[in-house]
Formats: structure tokens, sequence, C-alpha cells
């Protein structure tokens, strides 16, 4: 599940909103951890906007760090982390904290925040799919009425095998 998220060049395959993605600079930091930056463009209706990204792989820990550098928000970072219970299944965590410049993306949050949870939720629903059959991954998620649905299947295929 870990090399799902770290493969950001292919975001725009299966992230739900992420219209684009350009990768600027790749890189191994002093401790081994391997380091990207790059532009990340979403769209949401008539709102579409870029913005730019750190995102630190640490394999030996399975953890991912996202930090902001430039765009339309005031703040923005997340952290993934992968703790595994099994060969065929683990519990993710993931934080995300944003806050929007721009007042009118600030009315817009509470839907993009919903549509974010989704987006999430799909990424690892088309993951835990996709290597509990050892299928390739598609070139679209896998599409669910809502985010708890997704999750109790995925939950019951990974328990399930």
């Amino acid at each position: 599940m870990f090399d799902l998220v770290a493969d950001v060049e292919r975001y725009p395959q299966f992230v739900p909103l992420c219209q684009s993605l350009t990768l600027r600079r790749r890189s191994t930091n002093g401790e081994g951890k391997e380091v990207i930056v790059a532009d990340m463009t979403v769209a949401y209706k008539f709102i579409r906007e870029t913005f730019t990204s750190r995102v630190t792989l640490d394999r030996a820990n399975f953890s991912i760090l996202v930090e902001y550098l430039e765009g339309p928000f005031r703040r923005m970072n997340n952290r993934w982390s992968f703790h595994p219970n099994s060969e065929a299944s683990c519990d993710v965590d993931f934080f995300l904290a944003y806050e929007f410049r721009s007042r009118a993306l600030g009315i817009r949050e509470s839907t993009l925040r919903s549509r974010i949870r989704r987006a999430c939720s799909k990424i690892l629903a088309n993951s835990c799919v996709m290597q509990n059959s050892g299928q390739e991954r598609p070139s679209t998620p896998p599409r669910s009425p809502d985010s708890s649905t997704a999750y109790q299947d995925i939950k019951s295929r990974v328990e399930n095998g």
C-alpha cells in the first residue's frame, strides 16, 4: 500500500480531483529517504488550483510526509503511516491539515473536505483490491456510492483474503 501512495507520478490516473502532476525534482536526502518536489493541479467543478509540495518517502518506517511549498493555501501538510498487520493487510493513518488563502475557496471548504476524504478512501480501496487480486492498477479508480461502503467492502476483502 505504501508503494501506491508513494507513486505520485501516477496520481492523475487514479486519484480523484488530481488533474495533473509535474515532477520538479527527485533526490535522496542525507538520511537515505527519497524526496520528491512536485506540482499538483487539482480540479473540482469550476475550481482549478496548482500547488507545490515536497514529499518525503521513508520506506524503512512506512511513512510519507507531504510539506506544502507554494500555492493557494495559507498552510497545508499531510502524513501517511502504514502499520502492517500481516502480509495481506495493514492499518493506515492519514492526517491532513490545510487552510486556504482565498475566502472564496474557504467557503467551498466543507464540500472539498468531503471530496478529499472520499478520494483518500478510493485510493486505499483501489490499492487493496489490486493487491489482493494480483491485478495491475486500472487507469481509473473503482467507484462506490460512498466511502464508508468502500471501506467496509475493502476491509472485508482484506480480512477474507
